[in-house]
């Protein structure tokens, strides 16, 4: 009998498509239940109903929240392909830079969107610092894991976003000349086969960055 896994996403999410990712990269068919996260269905606050937000994964009836512990659990649960690495010094400093993620170059983004004039320069200061600090751990290799796709090259598919978004903000905070070697990772993440599949096509995701900034903060 085939295994109930199902997907409560939304295709604009950067954190849903972790998942996706990794769920193509282990070749596991699952059900995707798209979300209208302006109109969030009863199912998805009830599997989530602590943050009441996207992706939930839900096999067989156990629901499981936040992009990272479901890339962990899909990992542990089928063991083929392994997206974590296999060396436990290694994997936890895996955890450690995909928490460096979310938590430090994720928020110093949204500074920058936020910061009104007086503010902006210092908070895109503090946003090239941390991508420069990651970029050096990546210096010297193809990938974060090595030679293949691993779980913070996974995890770092917001700073992908952003390199594909910004045209869309108004910005250009990863620039090519400043971030060559992040520039050139995000050009090898994007023609992994795996990530053509789950990337929504670049106008598309524009356009609605676009809206959902001019309503957040007002058309420029």
């Amino acid at each position: 009998m085939a295994e109930e896994v199902k997907l409560f996403g939304s295709w604009a999410s950067p954190y849903t498509s972790r998942v996706k990712v990794v769920l193509k990269l282990k070749g596991i068919e699952y059900e995707n239940v798209e979300e209208d996260l302006s109109n969030k269905s009863p199912l998805l606050l009830k599997y989530n109903p602590i943050h009441k937000k996207v992706p939930v994964f839900l096999h067989h009836g156990k629901p499981i929240a936040e992009s990272l512990i479901i890339i962990e659990y899909i990992d542990e649960t089928w063991k083929h392909n392994p997206i974590l690495p296999i060396d436990p010094y290694d994997r936890a400093m895996a955890r450690f830079w995909a928490k460096f993620i979310d938590e430090k170059i994720q928020p110093a983004v949204w500074k920058t969107l936020l910061a009104g004039e007086n503010e902006r320069e210092a908070a895109i200061e503090e946003a090239h610092q941390l991508l420069k600090t990651l970029e050096r751990e990546l210096n010297g290799k193809k990938f974060f894991g090595g030679e293949s796709l691993g779980f913070l090259d996974v995890a770092g598919n917001v700073v992908v976003w952003l390199e594909v978004s910004q045209e869309a903000l108004g910005m250009n905070l990863l620039d090519k000349e400043k971030f060559p070697i992040l520039h050139e990772w995000c050009q090898r993440v994007l023609d992994d086969d795996a990530f053509k599949q789950v990337m929504p096509p670049k106008e598309k995701l524009l356009a609605f960055t676009r809206a959902r900034f001019e309503a957040f903060l007002g058309p420029k």
